[in-house]
Formats: C-alpha cells, structure tokens, sequence
C-alpha cells in the first residue's frame, strides 16, 4: 500500500534491481518520480437513514451499502439529500445519450447503474454492445455526476455487470483511498460516492413506490431520470494525511534514436493490510496483481541491457504506484511525463501475468484499439501462438489499468491478459483457472506466491512475447497508429501535427 512501510521497502528493492541488472535511473539522475498525493482516511456512521413516501428505515453500512469520499473536508453530512435515479449516469454525445438531460441534481445524491446502456439491452449497436466503454466505468460515473453539481453518487452493483462481487467493493468500507493532490485545482467531486447491493436498490425503489422494473427500462433509448422523492441521511468523519508517493523509472538508452522513447508499464502496489479473510489473514499481497508483472520489468530490463547491438530507440520501464486507488501513479505520469509524450512510440502494459502453465494463446484487451494489437498477433504467430479477444468485454478491462492513461493522452497502449488455451489441458481448464481466481483470489488475501502451484511456465512465455513486441517497436522507423474509430485517435493526430509544426 503506497504511504507505508511496505512502499519504501517496494521502490527501494525496484531501485537496486533495476541498478543491479543495468538499466539507468529514468528521471534524470534518479530512479523516482515524485506523486503529491493524500491519504483521504473515513469513518462512516455505521446507517443510513432513508425516508420516503412508502416508508422509512435504515440501512446498514458495509452489508447493505458501501460509502466515501475523495474530499478532505474533515465532517461529510447528508441530511435528508434527495435521491434521484439517473439510469446509467450517462452523458455521451458521440452516441446520442444524456441521462441528466433537463435534470438538476445539484445538492442532491444520484442513484446510477454500474456499465453502460449496451451491456444489458442486447442491442449491440447501443454503445459498443456487450463490450463497456469508459462510460460504463464506475470513475466515470462519480466524475460525471460531480460534474452536474450532485452532493452524492451511489451505483447499483451487480456482479456480472462489474465483473466482480459485491464483497470486492466492501474492501473500501472505513479503509484509507489515495488520490493526487489537487490542492489549488478546481478538480469537482462530490461530498459522497459509493455502491450499494441490488437488494439496497429495491429497498430503496420501494420507499418510493416503484419496483426494479425502473432499473430495466434505463436502457431505452428516451429514458427519463426520476426523482424518487427518498431522502437519505448519514455522515463520515474524514481524515486527510497530505505525502508524496512514487513512480519508480529506469532506461537502456536507445543507441541511435535515443529521444524517441518505448514504455513498458506495469504497477507496484496493492491494498496493503485490510479487512481479514474467512481465514483471518489481512495482508493483501497481490502476487498475481501485481507483483508478477513488476518483477517481469525487471527481467525486461535485464534482457533488453544484454542485447547486442542494444535497441535503437530508448526503452523505458515505469513502475507506477496507486493503481488499486485510481490508476493514479500513470495518471501522474500522463500529466508530468518524464519524456515527450509525441515521441513516445507505445505503451505496453502488464497487470498480473501467467503463473501457471503455457498457454497457445494471449488476450488482447481492447481489441481493434491500436496497430499494437496486429504487431502482437504477428510476434505472436512466430511463436506458433495465436491472440484471441478478450473473453469478458463487458468487464471494462481496457479502463482498468495503467495504459488507459496513456491512451487518454493519445499514446498508442497495448493491454494484454492470460490465455486460456493451456497446453496440453485446452481451453475448458484455463477458463476454470481464470473464472477461480477471479471469484476466489482477486483483491483477496489469498492471492499470494504458491510455490506447489505456480509453475511460472506461461509467464515467461508471455514475457518473450512482449519483449519482442519491444524490439520491434525500438528498431526501425514504424510509428504504430490508433485504428479508425477509436476514442483515441484525434488525440494521437493532434499531437504528432503539433510535433511536426514545432
């Protein structure tokens, strides 16, 4: 967890491997990249008061509802705020979509759904169908909502929707949550931001007279929001400790393009110590998410140092922190980059590797993105491997992680998962490896290093497979380009016809 013991021991240890496998400091003369962030620490009153016109009762923090904040004010209070139903909390020009079109929710708590429109109406020409957009992303939503002015934002989860239980989402009840210090910026966010259960969402429609059948009709094109006529009242006392984080960066200077620069990602942290498991064990370790793919920038970073001759374009390796809190350590990065963001040739990121056996294929995360995408399957097709698309598009993944931030400034990212094609074993039984640790180990204590399991076989594999990704990419003159249609594209034009102006 960044602001702890456990991250001076992290970026130090990254520090001397970098050093010890012959990578440079990337910032200059040093390895760290200073992140001003604050430790933003809730305690919420443990209910919520609702009030409405078919009832009034309480609810039960942590089991029925999930609450914080990302404001540093020392007292939060809603006192019998309106709650008003915003569909998905949408606002999407490019496809027509307002959900607070003649709302005003100004002073008043949002109730929205998680995903986007697409997800659920089986329509797969709203939105992008069954695959989110950033729209369906619950950042998105909390942003969007203070954006319109609301006090507060509460999404319906539902499990297959999220692509993780509701239990993942109680990890934050009380805890501490990191984001970039904005002091000084006029950065909107609302007082409260939170989840609740779908039972929390009936009971609540229900004070209000309506049924869950409102939750389905927010998919159709034309919906309406609706003030429920519901008041909600609770608080939380908030705790702000104001710090630096750190991204760690290393380089092997490109030989002959030294100024046009390749980034291999992947984050360092994880949740720390938190709420004890069915076992008792609270120390989240993240073996998988992520100190796999940490430890594979350093095993890059010692392969690309003993290449001969070395790359011709610099490779950079970016150990970000705050991943787990918001993707803020790239985020930092994206705001302050290190290198010129138009020389900056690609973005490959790794979240969590293979620790198990081979597999024939690999996932491409966001597929039809970039031309990052055809390098892969051509490397990939080498290797007697093959890419497939990724097997849970509704999930969101490619907003989910670090290179989301690099696209958003228009660098072409490339995010990749484990396959499920495991040799010898087929598909059946990666599937079954997948779906288990996404249900029994993901964010969870018991993700941590097995040495009777982890054969550790797939994730060299996969490494092989982005470093040639790399070597490609650092040799000759290719500039790989974001695909027609992608969100992304403008940005990455507009900032190459700036580069060459200047």
């Amino acid at each position: 967890m960044p602001f702890t013991e456990g991250e001076t021991k992290t970026i130090n240890y990254l520090k001397a491997q970098f050093a010890a496998v012959g990578a440079e400091p990337g910032n200059g003369d040093s390895y760290f990249q200073d992140v001003p962030m604050v430790n933003i620490s809730t305690k919420a009153a443990p209910t919520m008061q609702v009030q409405g016109p078919k009832g009034s009762f309480q609810l039960k923090g942590y089991d029925d509802y999930v609450i914080w904040t990302n404001k540093a004010d020392p007292a939060i209070t809603l006192d019998k705020a309106e709650l008003v139903f915003a569909g998905y909390g949408v606002v999407a020009p490019e496809y027509n979509w307002n959900d607070y079109a003649g709302l005003d929710v100004k002073g008043k708590v949002v109730l929205v759904l998680v995903n986007d429109p697409g997800y659920s109406s089986g329509d797969s020409t709203l939105f992008k169908g069954k695959t989110m957009t950033y729209y369906g992303r619950w950042t998105y939503k909390f942003e969007e909502a203070a954006r319109q002015g609301a006090k507060g934002c509460l999404i319906v989860h539902n499990t297959e929707a999220a692509s993780y239980p509701f239990s993942v989402v109680q990890n934050n009840w009380n805890g501490s949550r990191l984001q970039l210090d904005n002091r000084g910026k006029n950065v909107p966010n609302c007082d409260v931001i939170g989840w609740v259960s779908e039972p929390t969402a009936n009971k609540l429609l229900s004070a209000a007279g309506l049924s869950m059948a409102l939750l389905d009709k927010a998919k159709q094109r034309g919906f309406k929001s609706v003030p429920l006529n519901v008041y909600l009242s609770t608080s939380m006392q908030v705790k702000a400790t104001y710090d630096k984080s750190h991204n760690v960066i290393a380089k092997i200077p490109g030989s002959t393009r030294p100024d046009e620069y390749v980034i291999y990602s992947a984050h360092w942290d994880h949740l720390g110590v938190g709420k004890p498991d069915e076992t008792g064990d609270s120390i989240y370790n993240g073996a998988i998410d992520n100190a796999s793919a940490t430890a594979g920038l350093i095993e890059l970073a010692r392969a690309f140092n003993n290449m001969q001759p070395k790359p011709e374009r610099t490779i950079v390796f970016l150990a970000v922190t705050a991943e787990e809190q918001g993707l803020w350590g790239s985020a930092y990065y994206a705001l302050n980059p290190v290198y010129p963001l138009a020389k900056t040739v690609a973005n490959i990121n790794m979240d969590g590797l293979n620790a198990f056996d081979k597999t024939k294929d690999i996932i491409v995360v966001g597929s039809g993105q970039s031309e990052l995408e055809d390098i892969l399957n051509e490397e990939a097709r080498k290797n007697g491997r093959y890419i497939t698309v990724e097997t849970h598009p509704e999930a969101g993944y490619y907003y989910r992680s670090d290179h989301f931030n690099f696209a958003k400034v228009g660098v072409p990212a490339l995010y990749t998962e484990t396959g499920v094609d495991v040799e010898g074993k087929g598909k059946e039984y990666g599937e079954k490896l997948a779906d288990e640790y996404r249900e029994k180990h993901y964010h969870r204590p018991s993700d941590e290093y097995d040495p009777k399991t982890w054969t550790l076989a797939g994730a060299i594999e996969d490494l092989k497979l982005m470093f040639q990704v790399g070597k490609r990419l650092a040799a000759g003159d290719q500039l790989p380009q974001w695909k027609q249609g992608s969100e992304f594209k403008a940005i990455r034009d507009k900032s190459l016809a700036t580069k060459q102006q200047q």
